[in-house]
C-alpha cells in the first residue's frame, strides 16, 4: 500500500514488510525500514543482486507487489518523483533540450529558464542543440540527472547512474551532481556499490544485506564536504571495515 504526501520539506518513510519476485523462492526485501529527512543525500551501499534496484522501483510505484507502506511528505496527493536510471535512456532523434522538455509534454508552460539554468549548472549550455550520438557518455548522464532535476521532485532517486563511466568521468559527474545538489537542495536515495563514490556523496550510508535484502547499518558521513578528497575518503572507508566487522563480508 502506497500513501503518499509531501511538503516543501519532504521526509520519507519506507517500511516494506516482504517483496518476493515471481517464482522465487525467498524474499528479494524483508523488514525493510529507513526514513530520509529533509533535503538529506542518502546513500544504499549494497553489494550487485541484492535488491535495490527493486527497492527504488517500489517507492516510485513502478512496482506494486510487496506488503508494507511508504510515506513522501505529508500533503500533496501526488508527490513528483524524479529517477535517474543506471542507462541516459535519451530518444536519439530528440536534442538535449527536446529531451529534457519531454516531461513536461502534458503541461502547458515549459520551464524554459530553469532549464537554461541547469543546463548552464552541468556545463552543457553549449549542448543544448545536440543530439545523443554527438555527446559522450557522461553528458548523457548529466542529461538524465538534469531531466530529473527540472521537475523540482519530492524525492530524487538514483540507480548506480555512474556505473558504466570510467573512474575519472564518474568523479567529474559526481562533482556536477554535487554541485547541483547544493545549489537546488532535494531528498535523494542514491544506490551504489561502490563505497568511496558512497562516501564521497552522502550525508548518510546505509549498508544493505544481500537477499533477503534489509538495512544491515546506518552511518553518519563525519567528513566535511569540502575536505573530501581522496585521502580523506580512504581513510573513512577503512575505519569503517576495520570498526564494523559487518561490513567486512561486503567489501
Amino acid at each position: 500500500m502506497r500513501r503518499y504526501g509531501g511538503d516543501n520539506m519532504t521526509v520519507v518513510h519506507i517500511e516494506i514488510h516482504g517483496k518476493t519476485h515471481h517464482g522465487a523462492e525467498t524474499p528479494t526485501i524483508k523488514n525493510f525500514k529507513l526514513t530520509l529527512n529533509s533535503g538529506e543525500f542518502i546513500c544504499l551501499v549494497g553489494q550487485s543482486g541484492c535488491g535495490k534496484t527493486t527497492l527504488l522501483n517500489s517507492i516510485a510505484g513502478l512496482d506494486s507487489s510487496y506488503s508494507g507502506e511508504i510515506k513522501i511528505g505529508n500533503q500533496s496527493q501526488n508527490p513528483k518523483i524524479g529517477f535517474v536510471f543506471q542507462h541516459p535512456c535519451l530518444l536519439p532523434w530528440r536534442t538535449v533540450r527536446q529531451n529534457i522538455e519531454l516531461i513536461f509534454e502534458n503541461q502547458k508552460n515549459v520551464p524554459k529558464e530553469q532549464i537554461d539554468d541547469l543546463l548552464n549548472l552541468m556545463q552543457l549550455t553549449t549542448y543544448a542543440n545536440a543530439y545523443p550520438r554527438q555527446l559522450s557518455e557522461g553528458m548523457k548522464r548529466r542529461v538524465s540527472i538534469i531531466r530529473a532535476f527540472a521537475i523540482n521532485p519530492d524525492l530524487l532517486l538514483m540507480d548506480e547512474p555512474f556505473v558504466s563511466l570510467d573512474a575519472p568521468m564518474a568523479r567529474e559527474v559526481s562533482k556536477l551532481l554535487l554541485q547541483l545538489w547544493q545549489n537546488r537542495p532535494h531528498t535523494v536515495l542514491f544506490v551504489t556499490h561502490d563505497l568511496r563514490e558512497a562516501i564521497a556523496l552522502a550525508d548518510r550510508l546505509v549498508f544493505l544485506t544481500h537477499r533477503p535484502m534489509r538495512v544491515l547499518k546506518e552511518i553518519e558521513v563525519s567528513i566535511a564536504r569540502e575536505q573530501r578528497d581522496y585521502k580523506n575518503i580512504e581513510s573513512f572507508r577503512e575505519q569503517l571495515i576495520q570498526n564494523y566487522s559487518e561490513l567486512r563480508l561486503l567489501f
